[in-house]
């Protein structure tokens, strides 16, 4: 399974909004790669900024897998990667 760029956004926005008690309209992210950090991403809540780490996008992601594919994975499944583009790769 590959999830690619609109996907991962949305996992993070449902993530945190759910994590804030905000409207999933009430976040935006902006992921990143920078070969220092790995993957980060820039998470705006009500126009409060905050910067989380790889290991909190995969969270992210695990949580949108199985609440939108009622698919269990556990993070050592999911592999960052980008290139144009982000995608995750989930192991099957």
């Amino acid at each position: 399974m590959r999830l690619y760029t609109d996907e991962i956004l949305n996992a993070v926005c449902l993530h945190y909004a759910d994590r804030r008690g905000v409207s999933p309209t009430d976040v935006e992210v902006q992921l990143s790669w920078e070969e220092q950090y790995g993957f980060t991403a820039e998470v705006w809540v009500k126009g409060r900024s905050q910067y989380i780490l790889e290991a909190n996008i995969i969270e992210a992601i695990e949580q949108y897998v199985y609440k939108q594919y009622k698919r269990r994975v556990f993070r050592s499944d999911i592999q960052l990667d980008a290139d144009e583009e982000f995608w995750a790769d989930i192991a099957d």
